[in-house]
Formats: structure tokens, sequence, C-alpha cells
């Protein structure tokens, strides 16, 4: 099976998503770690790179929404720190 650089990008988001996911179930990371928000923040962005070589709108929407997210409250928790 050949990959592409795209399909690449997809999996390593796809990756970080679920070990983000893995590691805040067994207790490993909290969601106000920024770590937690750093690893969903270039997930979604990964995906999205691939989401758009695939002109696939549903995906594009829903880690462009994932992304603000995790951004938004990487900004806030480093803001609370000053």
């Amino acid at each position: 099976m050949k990959y592409d650089l795209f399909q690449l990008i997809g999996y390593l988001g796809a990756f970080l998503f679920i070990l983000s996911y893995y590691l805040l179930n067994i207790g490993k990371l909290t969601a106000q770690r920024p770590v937690y928000q750093l690893m969903n923040i270039f997930g979604a962005l990964f995906l999205i790179i691939n989401a758009l070589n695939l002109s696939d709108m549903p995906t594009l929407l829903v880690n462009g929404v994932w992304f603000m997210i995790g951004l938004f409250s990487l900004m806030n928790m480093l803001n609370s720190k000053k």
C-alpha cells in the first residue's frame, strides 16, 4: 500500500487525538495541562491539512472547531499563569 504525504499527516493527526484521549482517560494527562491542548491542536491541524487535500468539508469543519477550542483553551491557560 502506497501512502502519500497527506495521508501520513492525517494518520499522525489521528494518532495524536487517540493518544491524548487515552492518556487523559488513564490519568496521565489532564485537560488543564498545556501538553494535552497542544496534542489536540496539532492533531486537528494535521487532520485539517489532510481534509483540505481531500476536499472533505465535514472533516475540515469538525477539526477547525476542535483546533479553535484547543487554541482558546491553551491561550486561557497561559494567560491565567501571568
